[in-house]
């Protein structure tokens, strides 16, 4: 593991609550595992994460995202998440199939709406000429997926987008 993957992992696993872990396995299942860190635990350790490792590129944002992501523990996949939604400046639209393979291995909504609605929204909207169109044209098959994860990912990800319309990207966060 990198070392910010590393100090991502223990910090989430420092911030652990067998009582959270416990209620939100009950809750959310879905064959992944739970620290029981809370969200803002979560969000705090992306923020400190971006102290101790300033001006991460983006292969080494997106590689970090898919090192959090590749394990199936909760609290790490909503660190990729929250991570990518971070770094939105530097998205484009080849990581859409990056994230299509995050929606399709999320299990739940609850890692899939962020996905959509606050990472990939958004990125459209900073996007233009043939990379929206190439944008465009992976979600329109998102949307006829068999998948309705993903199929609702794509809905969403269009109506955050028009939601966003007009403004910068760093106007968005």
């Amino acid at each position: 593991m990198s070392d910010a993957g590393d100090f991502v992992d223990a910090a989430l696993q420092r911030e652990a609550s067998w009582e959270r872990a416990a209620d939100w396995e009950a809750r959310l299942g879905s064959g992944l595992r739970y620290y029981g860190s809370s969200v803002g635990a979560v969000r705090g350790t992306i923020r400190d994460a971006g102290r101790r490792y300033p001006g991460l590129a983006h292969d080494e944002v997106t590689a970090l995202a898919s090192e959090l992501w590749s394990v199936p523990v909760f609290e790490r996949r909503l660190a990729a998440v929250v991570l990518l939604q971070s770094n939105l400046r530097l998205l484009d639209n080849s990581d859409l199939t990056r994230i299509e393979g995050f929606v399709r291995s999320a299990r739940l909504r609850e890692l899939v709406d962020p996905l959509a609605g606050d990472v990939v929204g958004p990125m459209m909207e900073g996007l233009a000429g043939r990379a929206r169109e190439k944008a465009d044209a992976v979600l329109d098959r998102w949307a006829h997926e068999a998948d309705p994860l993903l199929r609702g990912a794509a809905l969403l990800a269009r109506a955050a987008g028009a939601d966003d319309a007009g403004l910068d990207v760093n106007q968005r966060r």
